[in-house]
């Protein structure tokens, strides 16, 4: 694959985790916000780090937990609770291709 082709795949996989981030994630219920879908892209990075390292599904499910709990003040989160979308998000299937 060249590097247009990996780029291209790049920016595709992160569309796909900022999609999901919002529409199955969604900690502060705005899916339906046209001014608000661009709310959860600074996650993308960190989610797409861990799924390009092999991340498990419960580590992924554990950086969300964190998110919520740290930088939303939702206490309550419980990565357990954040399984299916960390599935979803590791069903992606992001590595990274040695050169």
């Amino acid at each position: 694959m060249d590097h247009q082709a990996k780029l291209a795949r790049a920016r595709e996989i992160q569309e796909a985790i900022g999609r999901i981030l919002l529409q199955d994630w969604d900690p502060i219920g705005i899916r339906d916000v046209p001014e608000a879908q661009d709310e959860y892209d600074g996650y993308v990075g960190g989610v797409y780090g861990l799924l390009a390292s092999g991340a498990s599904p419960q580590a992924v499910a554990q950086h969300l937990c964190g998110i919520e709990r740290n930088s939303m003040g939702f206490t309550q989160a419980l990565p357990t609770h954040l399984l299916p979308v960390a599935r979803k998000l590791c069903r992606l299937g992001v590595t990274i291709e040695p050169e």
